[in-house]
This record gives structure tokens, sequence and C-alpha cells, in this order.
């Protein structure tokens, strides 16, 4: 039997680390739940089986019995179900079987261009997850949606699935992870949502004469957060609102803001088996060994006397590629060097393949995501740069900090959350930080960076420890969590009953 203060919660996302991956989403969903699990909570995890998810790597198993799901005027669709866990945890993933819509190669695209069915897609994640907790026979607590793909969960919860024994009393949560995607689609979409054509208004679904999930996820949800407390308020402009600024101001007082924690498990220069070298803020040897590494492993010169400017990034608009781009001759006109790692807009693949042939001994560029090399650049540059329009929380500055490569950023989201400015006088903070999204800015904070490490070693030293000292948890934010859902069960079933079920 469960004791009174035990939650059950059920995570909805199109994405889980290391199952399915594109971003910061699939990180949170893919570590959160265990922390949650450890504080004694029953979580259970719901994703899609795409077909990059490999069934016998992580020894899943199909469980008996086929999950129906209403997809309105399309009529009843057909699942099966995969259940695995996350690794190093006895948290249950629930994978949906459909090949119709996950059986192909990308997440959410192919070729820049999303799918063109990403709406059925989506809702079909959505309301199989809450059909499937029929099939599991499990009453969530709180039912938690991730952005856009299962927003619409919210709005199901307060509409047809209201009166469900199985899901009808849960609370929602939903988290706002980037406010840009919002999951827009045409009118017809309410026929398959299948809540009735009341609830297509502009206090409702509506937004421009479509539906918007994430919209309708915003209004109906019991309780809103993102993933930092920057993040929260710069959503309620118009810069970074995306036009439901006015939607999140509505909702300003069930709004909050936890940043994500990091995996030190797994992002740790003292036991990270990708990298040449083991280091601590003891002794730090070690770093000089990863950045002569870095450096062969990319084809650039061997070279200790100068800084290495190091990118690990999705190169969009939205990560300061463009910025990037526009600044990267003059940073180059330095005595420096500079590695990217990622993929993105095939004009940034071709670019960037340009001035590496432009500047061999200068710049390095790596087309694709390489999990080892990801950590090598962590460990071996001496700064990490980050120049995003906007981030919503960022997980790289964090993983910089931690292996003593101060990180260059743009002050927004959690990169202003996290991040101290450097103080060269009282030698406090742990990053260098730009507030103009300009290339101007960009260059002259990088300028700056690169006079530190010439001209000021014991700022330098300084900047190093001050960074490896920072800690974020995921411990801390599953505790965040855990108070957000005890008070999203109260908004949702009231405080008798939470007095009662809980005794508080």
């Amino acid at each position: 039997m469960l004791s009174t203060d035990r939650l059950s919660l059920l995570f909805v996302a199109s994405e889980a680390a290391p199952f399915a991956k594109e971003g910061g989403l699939g990180d949170v969903v893919g570590a959160l739940p265990k922390y949650l699990a450890r504080l004694g909570h029953d979580v259970r995890v719901v994703i899609p089986r795409y077909y990059s998810v490999n069934i016998s790597k992580y020894s899943l198993r199909l469980l008996p019995g086929t999950l129906v799901v209403p997809m309105g005027i399309i009529g009843h669709m057909y699942c099966g179900v995969y259940e695995g866990h996350l690794p190093g945890s006895e948290v249950p993933v629930y994978f949906l079987e459909h090949e119709q819509f996950y059986g192909r190669a990308g997440l959410y695209q192919q070729d820049g261009q999303g799918y063109l069915d990403n709406d059925n897609r989506f809702v079909f994640l959505s309301k199989a997850a809450l059909e499937l907790c029929k099939m599991l026979a499990f009453q969530p607590d709180v039912i938690h949606s991730h952005d856009w793909h299962s927003a619409v969960i919210p709005p199901l919860l307060d509409t047809t699935y209201l009166h469900d024994r199985f899901v009808g009393d849960s609370a929602s949560l939903l988290t706002l992870h980037n406010m840009q995607h919002q999951g827009n689609f045409y009118p017809g979409l309410m026929e398959v949502l299948g809540i009735g054509w009341k609830h297509f208004n502009y206090l409702d679904l509506e937004k421009d004469d479509q539906v918007n999930l994430l919209k309708g996820g915003i209004i109906h949800a019991n309780l809103l957060n993102t993933v930092s407390e920057c993040y929260a308020a710069e959503i309620q402009t118009a810069e970074y609102g995306w036009g439901l600024e006015a939607v999140v101001r509505g909702r300003a007082a069930d709004l909050y803001g936890i940043l994500n924690g990091v995996d030190y498990e797994e992002w740790d220069p003292a036991h990270d088996p990708h990298i040449a070298a083991k280091y601590s803020p003891r002794n730090m040897t070690g770093k000089a060994i990863c950045k002569q590494d870095l450096q062969a492993s990319l084809g650039l010169p061997q070279r200790a006397d100068i800084p290495l400017f190091g990118v690990v990034s999705r190169m969009v608009q939205q990560k300061g590629t463009d910025i990037i781009a526009e600044a990267i001759h003059r940073i180059l006109e330095m005595d420096v060097q500079f590695v990217m790692v990622g993929n993105g807009e095939p004009w940034a693949h071709f670019y960037f393949g340009d001035i590496a042939a432009a500047y061999p001994d200068k710049f390095a560029c790596y087309i694709g995501y390489n999990e080892a090399l990801a950590h090598k650049v962590e460990a071996g540059a001496d700064f990490f740069v980050m120049p995003s329009s906007f981030e919503p929380c960022g997980l790289n500055q964090m993983y910089s900090l931690a292996y003593g490569t101060p990180p260059i950023v743009r002050a927004t989201g959690g990169l202003d959350d996290s991040v101290e400015n450097f103080d060269e006088q009282a030698l406090t903070g742990d990053g260098l930080k730009f507030w103009q999204h300009s290339a101007q800015a960009l260059f002259d904070t990088i300028g700056w960076a690169a006079y530190t490490f010439f001209n000021n070693p014991k700022g330098l030293k300084a900047l190093r420890k001050n960074g490896m000292k920072k800690r974020f948890t995921w411990e801390e934010a599953a505790l965040k969590y855990e108070r957000l859902y005890r008070l999203a069960i109260q908004r949702r079933r009231g405080a008798e009953y939470y007095r009662n079920r809980f005794g508080e």
C-alpha cells in the first residue's frame, strides 16, 4: 500500500535521453524522473517508440494487448506498447509502437522540414498516454506534460477525460522548455481532438485562426513552469513570448521557474572516460593534456600558449550561430583557436566548412553530434561560447563550469541565472557575459577572454576554480518539482482533499 505522501506521476513527452533526444527536453525527461523516484514517488514515462529506439539495445519488452486510441473524426487507432527503464533506475518507460506515426528516421522532421502529420502524431501521443493509464490500471496524481507535443493533455483532462476513473482527477503541470515552438495547426484538428468546437476561440485553443496546442496547455494546466527563473519572466514579454506573452501573463500567478540540473555522474572531469586525462579543482594539470588531445583530435596545432574557444551546439539562429558567423573572421585575426561541434541549418555546415579550409591552423569544425567529442571540447577548451538569442535553460554552460572552462554567454534565460559575470578586481564570478545579441558584443567579450588568458593568469585561475565549485543538482530540482506537484493537486482537487490525503 502506498504511503500517504507518495505521489504517482506520469511524464508524457516527445523525447527522453538516452532513447531519443534532440535537445534539453530529452535531458530533463531522461533525468528528473530518476531523482523523483529516489524521493519515493511512483514515476512513469511515456514517449513514442521512434525507429531509432533500438528494442534489443535497451531490452524492451512488448506488453500484452493492444492500446486503442480514440482519434476523433479519424476513428480509433491502435498501437503496441513496449516497456523499458531509464538507465540506472527502476523508472518504467513506456514506448508507443505505431509504425505509421513513428516508423521514420527523424523525431520531428526530415531534411529540415517538419512532418506534415505532426499534429496527429502528437495528439496520438497525448491520448495514448491517457488511455495507457487504463491498460496499466495506473491512477496518476499528476500528469507532467512537456512543450507543445503533450500540451493538449490539460485540455483533455478538463473535457473528454474529466470523469475518467483513472485520470479524471489527475492534476496537470506543463513545462515550457521552448516557447518558440507551439504546435500551430489547421482548425480541422479540433475534429481529431474531439473536445468540441466551443473550445476553438481566442480564450482557448485558437490563435490566428489555427489550433495552438501550446496555448491550450497554458490556459488549462493547473500549474506551469519553465526551466529557469529568468526565462519565466522573459516569456511574459513580446521579445520572448512568441505571440503568447499575454496568455502567459494571464497565468503569471501559476508560473514558476526551476533551473535544470546536471548529471554529475556523467559530467565530471575527475571520472570522465571520454577525456584524455582526469583532473579536479585540487589538481588541474590534466586540463592541459585535454587541450592537447582536443587540438590533435581536430587537426589543429598543439599550442598551449594561445586560448582555445569551443562550441558544442545546434547550428541555428537561436544558438547564436548567425553572430558567430558574422564575427568569426575578426575573431580569427587574433592569436586564438576556435572549434565547433554540431549540426543544424545547411548554410552553417557549408559556411563553417569553408572557414576551416581558410584557417586550417586556427579553426576546426565537426558537423554532426559526437558524445565523446562533446566531452573533449568541454575539457579541452579554455573558454566555452554560448551566444544564444534566447536560452530557456541551457546545459552546456553548466557542464563548462564543472570542467573549469569559463563560459562566454549572452545574459538571457538560464544562461543569466547560472553564470556569474567575472569581476577582475574581486576575482569573483565564473564566466563572461554580454547583453546585446550582436556580433560586435560577442567579439568584444571573446576579446576580453583572450586578454584574460594572456594577461591575467590569476584571474583565469579564479574563473576556473569558481566555476568548478558550483553545483546544479537534480536532487535540488526534484524537491522543487515535488512542491509544484503537491500544489497542482491542491489546485485540481481542493485543499480539503489534499489535507485528507496527505495530512498537511
